[in-house]
């Protein structure tokens, strides 16, 4: 089974997603971003969601962290949640 581990910030509207991807491609901080913007409880974290599974997440999501480029910033990606950056760190 197809594992990953990815970083997220996860943001109500797409407008707010973009302005943040645009201070990342800047070369702000992921992890500061996240804590101080995610909406997600793993913000807290700087956006990690550790280790899980193909399936784990919700379509959009999981398409994004198992076919996306790794170590780039992706989105936004929207799901029921809202939008989210998602940076994949390594799949296997």
């Amino acid at each position: 089974m197809a594992t990953a581990s990815a970083c997220h910030i996860l943001v109500k509207t797409k407008g707010e997603a973009e302005q943040l991807k645009e201070k990342l491609d800047k070369g702000a901080d992921f992890h500061q971003l996240a804590k101080k913007h995610s909406t997600c409880p793993s913000g807290k974290k700087g956006g990690d969601l550790g280790e899980f599974r193909k399936g784990d997440m919700v379509a959009a999501f999981d398409k994004a962290v198992f076919t996306g480029p790794l170590l780039k910033i992706q989105g936004p990606v929207k799901t029921k949640f809202g939008f989210h950056l998602i940076k994949v760190l390594y799949r296997s």
